[in-house]
């Protein structure tokens, strides 16, 4: 698999966690049960697809953990603005930086 793709596959499953987790909590939100319930269920099966999705590949995941932490935090703060009207915080933005900042650090020093 080459980089491209693994940074595609990467960038999906953040966007299946962070996503699968925004509608579990919208589901804990909700005030109809009926409603509750189906963010439930369509949270367990994003959740799930992302569990599919992050270990179907044959990889060394620990490996890639630096980008995929960093890939989850950006995506995460993107959704949580775009959900749920939320903007981060100045420590939100300069612990970002330093989980990017280690993403990075993890992916390119070659030791």
């Amino acid at each position: 698999m080459n980089n491209l793709a693994i940074l595609a596959v990467l960038t999906l499953a953040a966007v299946l966690e962070a996503g699968g987790d925004a509608l579990a909590r919208t589901g804990l939100h909700a005030h109809a049960m009926s409603t509750r319930l189906g963010f439930f269920a369509l949270g367990a099966v994003v959740l799930f697809s992302y569990g599919i999705t992050v270990n179907l590949p044959s990889w060394d995941f620990g490996k890639l953990l630096g980008v995929y932490v960093t890939l989850f935090f950006v995506v995460a703060q993107v959704i949580n603005l775009a959900a749920f009207g939320v903007r981060p915080s100045l420590p939100i933005l300069c612990g970002g930086a330093l989980i990017v900042s280690g993403g990075l650090l993890m992916t390119f020093w070659k030791a």
